[in-house]
């Protein structure tokens, strides 16, 4: 069965980020171009090195919440996993805050954003 996207969560260290309204994890791969005896007309690549990022939306709900803008360049372990979830599902990793963005506008709900930039792997518990 396919999952609501209000069943996945992110964890900053190991807390649920209060009403994360919505949360975008990407992993990338490297290419690195080889030389090649047979093909001299098009490119041959292997595969390089990992890379991942995330991002979070969420709501601000106090006053307080505006010096989340103070978190950026903090190191932080994200959880990525469904909400009924065991601990064993999901995956993990540690990230840097690179971006934290506040966006208010009359009449609408104030909304803030983290982009996170991995640091390490993003991994399956090991337990």
């Amino acid at each position: 069965m396919a999952l609501n996207g209000n069943k996945v969560l992110i964890y900053l260290n190991g807390t649920a980020i209060a009403s994360c309204k919505s949360c975008e994890v990407q992993t990338d791969c490297g290419v690195i171009e080889v030389a090649s005896a047979s093909e001299q007309v098009w490119q041959q690549f292997i595969a390089g090195r990992k890379t991942w990022a995330a991002t979070a939306g969420f709501l601000i709900l106090a006053n307080a919440d505006v010096q989340k803008l103070l978190q950026v360049g903090q190191t932080v372990t994200l959880k990525f996993k469904g909400r009924d979830g065991a601990d064993t599902t999901g995956v993990s990793g540690t990230a840097i805050i690179r971006t934290c963005r506040i966006t208010s506008s009359q009449g609408n709900l104030v909304q803030g954003s983290f982009a996170f930039q991995g640091t390490g792997a993003l991994a399956a518990p090991t337990t």
